[in-house]
């Protein structure tokens, strides 16, 4: 049992770790499955470049897309900021907004960085809209004394069908494929060395220690864990204390529930301060002395959602 519970927290410990490794052998089957099934090169110097560049790009657009539509960092900081636009610049601290923003779109970065490097280090996207470019510097790069047939038939190389030798063809073929994989390199160099820079930087400017700064993640994360538990089981108490009214044809027992001030005190996105010992918005919050009790009367929500406003 002992043995159990030491690698259940060893995988617990290490969930940033097993999250970004299940999300790269994701996105390598995710360009195995594109390459193989869905990806035909036309091999046409009018769609080469825009078909390729396509399937290069186009996924990278949409993981980011999804990565900023997943993040709860995000819509804490962006819901109702039309009706209350100093949401996002609390206290007039701009820097700190953008900031903000910078560790949510670099963390949404993960995933499209990650394609864009299984992509160009497979090659197949890449020779196919290289292949297609009329630019003079990229003909002549590959096409370097060799014949004027080269030139005409270098968007037909990526499908095998050109009427070159079979020798240069593959010749081509791997000079479109190095290119791939070089600049695959660079990007995973690159974004390396950008990620270390960054940790670095972030950690060289933490206002409190590492083991403090630990601490502060590891309750973050267990406050979250621990929230969304609560607010099921509390939103199933609210439900059933409805139902049971509605149907019993009663009035309801009374219910404490936060008010909307409240809501909004706790969604805020905390930023630490030395003179707050706090590790969360939700901390200090309910070790405020001068916290309002008095619930609203009714919920504020939006008509969209089938309950009138205040």
């Amino acid at each position: 049992m002992d043995s159990f519970q030491t690698v259940l927290r060893f995988f617990m410990n290490q969930k940033a770790t097993i999250g970004y490794s299940f999300m790269a052998l994701l996105t390598i089957g995710g360009e195995r499955v594109f390459s193989m099934v869905s990806f035909q090169c036309p091999c046409n110097h009018d769609q080469n470049f825009a078909y390729g560049i396509t399937f290069l790009l186009g996924p990278a657009a949409v993981l980011l897309v999804l990565g900023l539509f997943f993040s709860t960092r995000l819509w804490r900081l962006y819901t109702g900021c039309c009706l209350n636009p100093l949401k996002l610049c609390p206290r007039g601290n701009c820097f700190g907004c953008l900031r903000v923003f910078l560790k949510i779109f670099s963390g949404a970065c993960v995933a499209p960085i990650m394609w864009l490097c299984v992509a160009l280090l497979n090659g197949t996207f890449y020779e196919c809209a290289v292949s297609g470019l009329d630019d003079n510097l990229v003909v002549d790069l590959f096409c370097k004394n060799k014949t004027e047939k080269c030139r005409k038939e270098l968007a037909r190389v990526p499908c095998e069908r050109s009427t070159l030798p079979k020798d240069e063809s593959v010749e081509l073929l791997m000079m479109f494929r190095a290119q791939s994989q070089i600049l695959g390199w660079c990007v995973i160099i690159i974004a390396s060395v950008v990620g270390l820079c960054g940790t670095c930087y972030t950690n060289c400017r933490s206002k409190v220690s590492y083991l403090q700064l630990t601490f502060w993640k590891r309750y973050v994360e267990k406050e979250k864990e621990r929230f969304d538990a609560f607010a099921l089981d509390y939103a199933t108490k609210l439900a059933e204390r409805n139902l049971q009214s509605f149907f019993e044809n009663k009035d309801p027992e009374p219910f404490p529930f936060p008010n909307h001030k409240a809501w909004e005190e706790i969604s805020a996105l905390y930023t630490f301060s030395r003179s707050e010992q706090y590790y969360s918005t939700l901390q200090r919050y309910v070790e405020k002395t001068d916290r309002d009790f008095t619930p609203e009367k009714r919920p504020v929500m939006d008509l969209e959602h089938g309950i009138e406003m205040n």
